[in-house]
């Protein structure tokens, strides 16, 4: 779990120098990380803007120049000890062996690198924390693991419930930019004073879970064995992950070798927040600043949706270079261009598969806004429905840009619902909501299912 990458800079030389920080770890993400309810983390509300976090810096926090590689100035704070052992080098190994990662992260790198610097120098934290999401997921804020760990700071599900992090139909905060961030380093900061201010103990811990890593220093102890982290019996994941980040501290802090000269990196925000003034749809928002539907999403991952989330923040965040714009183009759109709501009384034969066909929307959407679970209505009972033609448009290509292009799969003998979506490692009501199928039917082989799939 670590490190990030350079923005939007001209074509890249030395690419070989972040390619050392190849996707590493996906597969455990931050696993098995479940404090008792009374250990949760109190959520720290992220700054409004980039501005605003680098005005609120930390008294350690170095003065900011802006004409300054970002490099350079993660470069001159990196302070975590590199032992020289084996498991370093293996790792320095590994990373140099994958030549093409900066050229592939770079432009990643160029949204979401400044951010995370920032926000860990504010804290006052090891500037190496900032480089965990590139360990962690290669710095994608739509990485999802095998295991369902998701976002730039890998989030397993139990964990992020864990943690009070939002996770709804509308809204996942594992795949926000600064809701995940706050989080992880709230959760790595606890874990440094839980592990006696040890930070590569806290760092398995994020890794592994910190009650593997308690079990480990307890069996450590009980034989008269040293509890430090290389000393421990830990997962093979694990052993890799602390090495993996050292070794990309290592080969940043030489990036003048030969072979490793780190392509540049503006010491610049990418983005900034702006007010919607309530729910919108995205591909609004896209059309208002100029900005392509997808280059929007890459800076709102955790919105899920054609819209942003009802009962959330009303806050989006925009390219730095388009705040101007969307910020003007907000305040003047008129309510009946935003999203609006029809409020419909539910009629004796009603159900949910007929309403969402007569309104042309989904089930998943009418079950979500109106927090029914299942299918039972009441004659009587109102509904509040999405009332805004663009709606199924915006959904399909949201989902196109967060999930991937759509894939047509034939219902085979035996298949179920449940089936399918661990086949594919997707949502079961999405596939509910994609295909707006009825959950109490079974489905019938020949039948054909539209899934979106993310490529790769």
């Amino acid at each position: 779990m670590l490190f990030t990458l350079p923005p939007n800079t001209p074509r890249r030389r030395g690419v070989l120098a972040i390619a050392l920080l190849a996707a590493v770890s996906l597969q455990q993400g931050c696993a098995n990380i479940k404090p008792p309810a009374a250990e949760k983390i109190e959520k720290r509300l992220p700054p409004t803007s980039i501005e605003e976090s680098a005005s609120t810096a930390s008294p350690l926090t170095p003065t900011i120049e802006r004409d300054q590689d970002l490099w350079d100035r993660v470069r001159g704070q990196l302070n975590l000890p590199v032992p020289d052992n084996t498991r370093v080098q293996e790792a320095i190994t590994h990373f140099e062996r994958q030549r093409r990662f900066a050229e592939l992260i770079a432009p990643r790198a160029e949204r979401y690198l400044y951010y995370l610097v920032t926000e860990v120098e504010r804290r006052g934290l090891p500037v190496e924390l900032a480089l965990l999401p590139l360990v962690e997921s290669s710095l994608d804020p739509f990485a999802y693991s095998y295991q369902r760990a998701a976002g730039l700071w890998q989030f397993m599900p139990g964990t992020a419930d864990h943690l009070g992090m939002r996770r709804d139909w509308w809204y996942d905060a594992r795949l926000d930019i600064r809701d995940s961030t706050h989080f992880a380093l709230d959760l790595l900061s606890s874990l440094y004073e839980e592990f006696d201010q040890d930070w590569y103990l806290a760092l398995a811990a994020y890794n592994a879970g910190k009650y593997r890593i308690r079990r480990a220093v307890k069996n450590n102890l009980s034989r008269g064995l040293a509890t430090d982290y290389w000393s421990l019996k830990l997962p093979r994941e694990t052993q890799r992950y602390v090495p993996r980040l050292l070794a990309l501290s290592t080969l940043l802090r030489n990036a003048e070798a030969p072979g490793f000269a780190l392509p540049p990196l503006p010491n610049q925000p990418a983005f900034t927040a702006v007010t919607t003034g309530g729910q919108i749809e995205l591909l609004r928002v896209a059309q208002l600043t100029g900005l392509r539907l997808n280059e929007l999403r890459q800076f709102n991952p955790g919105q899920l949706r054609w819209a942003t989330a009802p009962n959330g923040s009303d806050e989006i965040l925009v390219p730095l270079s388009h705040a101007a714009r969307a910020r003007a183009a907000l305040a003047e759109l008129p309510e009946d261009e935003r999203v609006t709501w029809e409020h419909y009384r539910i009629r004796s034969g009603d159900s949910l598969i007929r309403i969402a066909k007569r309104f042309d929307t989904q089930v998943g959407l009418l079950r979500d806004v109106n927090n029914i679970r299942g299918n039972l209505i009441r004659a009587g009972d109102t509904l509040m429905i999405p009332n805004n033609a663009a709606w199924q448009e915006s959904l399909a290509l949201a989902q196109k840009a967060n999930l991937g292009v759509a894939r047509n799969y034939r219902v085979r003998s035996g298949d179920s619902l449940y089936k399918i979506a661990q086949r594919f490692n997707i949502d079961l009501e999405d596939i509910i909501s994609w295909n707006r199928l009825d959950p109490k039917r079974y489905l019938q082989p020949g039948q054909s299912l539209t899934l979106y799939l993310r490529e790769g």
